[in-house]
């Protein structure tokens, strides 16, 4: 019987593991600690798993004191405070994540990002606002942390929250 690497290697398909790939430890070297989740606010989960892709309910930027970044883009926020806003949304979102599967080292790839800004109509610089996640995800997880994505705006978001992102993860076991 063929092992999984031979029958890849038979149908040419790349199995190669990254020795260097431990978000774990990428973690501690960008001195980010996670924190255990809440729990959620309303009828949802914070995640649901099918087949080997995880679905996230959408985080906001709760920072570490707390308290979430609060306000409009383009009226109360600046796009370097939207930023962080959705760097800390991918924080939590990390926390979630680690929750639901004990390592993120299962993590095999960051597939989609949706990432909702709470802004005044006119305000346009979106996806500079959810770079601040999107980054985060690629400073963690490497190649593997780079996604499809959407950057929209909306008119709110709960509690006035700057941001709130959703994600779709592929993992390993």
């Amino acid at each position: 019987m063929n092992s999984p690497k031979e029958k890849a290697e038979e149908s040419s398909i790349d199995v190669t593991i990254d020795p260097n790939y431990n978000p774990e430890a990428k973690l501690k070297e960008l001195g980010i600690e996670l924190k255990i989740p809440s729990t959620p606010v309303a009828n949802y989960v914070h995640a649901v798993r099918t087949g080997n892709l995880l679905f996230l309910a959408g985080k906001g930027p709760k920072k570490a004191d707390g308290k979430n970044i609060v306000g409009k883009l383009g009226a109360d926020l600046t796009i370097e405070e939207g930023y962080e806003a959705a760097y800390w949304a991918g924080i939590n979102q990390l926390a979630v994540l680690k929750a639901e599967l004990g390592n993120l080292n299962k993590v095999k790839r960051i597939v989609k990002v949706k990432g909702m800004v709470n802004a005044i109509p006119e305000f346009i610089d979106q996806s500079k606002v959810v770079n601040g996640y999107s980054d985060l995800m690629v400073a963690v997880f490497g190649e593997k942390g780079k996604h499809a994505r959407a950057a929209v705006g909306m008119g709110s978001l709960p509690g006035n929250m700057a941001v709130e992102v959703e994600m779709i993860v592929e993992i390993q076991d």
